[in-house]
């Protein structure tokens, strides 16, 4: 955690010491007919590869969508959860769509879109523990994902004997967990099903509600025009019901009223 907030104060450093420049990435991309678009593909359901090895999730088709829409091509670059941000700010991509949870922390660095998302973070353990509020967590072992919202979340919580076991990605956490390493963990719940899919016998639930968080697009600072154009772009498949599609595809549930609500 330390770390990712390091880097974070880092990059704002750069950004303030150089000035936030005016972009014109949007035009850039429409020349190029290219969109690179930075997606966690070992973050199922929202980035994950299917049976054929294809980009499949919500972020995924989101992406797609947005590409088609702007009428170019799609260009998904492969990252992790400490490596969205990063892979933003050095050009490796022009937009992040990747569970990128909106923090007062990340506005800092870089800028948001309107949410085009929401989900719940969470405290899982099996059925069998008697686990109801933070206080429960006292010397217990918790797997979770290196900066993410789930390990901010659970941080904040935790009692000063519980230990955060912190895996640098997704798929890492979910094999931690999966295989019997950690048996509790700050996730989503459409991630916790998945953990129970892959191994039954683990008998997770949630136990209580961390946080809800809100997802929106990650853009440079000074690329005004192609925030407002994503803007623009959700309001509208928002509107349409496309979004909500995806959302109930990969998660099973309609997105949240507070979500739909916006546009």
């Amino acid at each position: 955690m330390k770390k990712q907030l390091f880097m974070i104060g880092m990059l704002s450093a750069f950004i303030m010491a150089h000035g936030a420049v005016q972009a014109d990435t949007l035009s850039d991309i429409k020349a190029h007919k290219v969109i690179k678009v930075a997606i966690d593909l070992g973050n199922p359901p929202f980035g994950f590869k299917g049976p054929n090895l294809e980009a499949e999730g919500y972020d995924v088709n989101t992406a797609q969508l947005l590409a088609q829409d702007l009428g170019v091509k799609l260009e998904i670059v492969p990252t992790t959860g400490p490596n969205r941000i990063p892979f933003l700010i050095s050009k490796r991509a022009d937009i992040v769509i990747s569970t990128l949870a909106v923090t007062p922390e990340r506005q800092q660095v870089i800028d948001f879109s309107m949410p085009y998302a929401a989900v719940l973070n969470v405290l899982a353990a099996p059925v069998s523990m008697n686990i109801h509020t933070p206080a429960d967590l006292a010397g217990k072992r918790i797997a979770a994902t290196r900066g993410t919202t789930n390990d901010v979340a659970v941080t904040k919580v935790a009692p000063p004997s519980a230990q955060i076991v912190r895996f640098d990605d997704e798929a890492t956490t979910l094999t931690s967990v999966t295989s019997g390493q950690v048996k509790l963990v700050a996730q989503n719940p459409a991630m916790v099903k998945l953990m129970n899919e892959k191994n039954p016998a683990l008998h997770l639930e949630s136990k209580f509600t961390l946080k809800e968080i809100s997802f929106g697009v990650g853009v440079r600072k000074g690329d005004t025009d192609l925030k407002n154009w994503i803007n623009g772009w959700i309001k509208t498949n928002l509107k349409n019901g496309k979004l909500n599609q995806f959302y109930k595809k990969y998660n099973g549930v309609d997105l949240p009223e507070k979500i739909t609500n916006a546009s």
